[in-house]
């Protein structure tokens, strides 16, 4: 009999030999499991991204190619592999992140918070040395500056990073040959036809419509049930 608490690495496990077998179906079925029960980690969500991606739905590998980058922004494997689906994608690969968003360092969200909040009592500690003893002027300076341009910047890696991932909605098409309309309802004229996989930004919802940018003719509408969300 299998514990409750060994379920989700059971699953893992299985879903790992239904992979190496080909049976992609019941490897997504498996890992979709582990999910379920809260165990999420990078390793799973980009497990069943290469199955999703070998089972041909690009746009759900893309998905949780994404939800792994978030929990390990710097995994080779992953980055290589996120690449790799955009460029399968009909128009080649979007830029989902701003410039200066790509000029950051890859840190999750939680290593940007601790690295913020060090920065902070560590600029704090020198400041207030330099006040209990004034004599220490000439060698504190250059460490304050350096210390608060180093603070500024983690400041803004950490707003950017929070706005983009507790913010911002992302979403994913899911289903091939997805209507963009110019409204939300199906007599709407159609705007264009996005491919499984496109990337989007949720603006608005409306009776299960989402109102999204980031198509190449601008703003529109589609049914909530073809796109995917990332998780916040």
């Amino acid at each position: 009999m299998v514990r409750a608490a060994d379920a989700p690495a059971v699953n893992f496990e299985r879903g790992n030999l239904q992979y190496e077998k080909g049976d992609y179906p019941e490897a997504i079925a498996s890992y979709s499991r582990v999910l379920e029960s809260g165990k999420i980690s990078a390793s799973v969500c980009f497990n069943l991204g290469n199955a999703c991606f070998k089972a041909g739905q690009l746009g759900r590998a893309l998905l949780w190619y994404r939800h792994a980058e978030r929990l390990a922004p710097r995994d080779p494997d992953i980055q290589a592999n996120l690449r790799f689906t955009r460029t399968q994608i009909q128009g080649g690969p979007p830029s989902p992140a701003s410039r200066w968003r790509r000029a950051l360092p890859r840190l999750t969200l939680d290593q940007w918070t601790l690295l913020t909040a060090t920065l902070i009592w560590a600029w704090l500690g020198l400041w207030s040395l330099l006040h209990l003893n004034p004599s220490l002027q000439a060698r504190l300076k250059l460490p304050l500056v350096a210390g608060g341009v180093a603070l500024l910047f983690s400041a803004m890696g950490l707003f950017t990073t929070w706005r983009d991932q507790g913010l911002t909605r992302h979403a994913v098409v899911v289903q091939p040959e997805t209507i963009l309309r110019h409204g939300p309802i199906d007599e709407s004229p159609s705007l264009q036809t996005l491919p499984d996989g496109q990337e989007l930004v949720v603006l608005d919802e409306k009776a299960g419509w989402f109102q999204v940018s980031g198509a190449s003719r601008g703003v529109g509408w589609l049914k909530t049930n073809q796109v995917s969300l990332l998780r916040p």
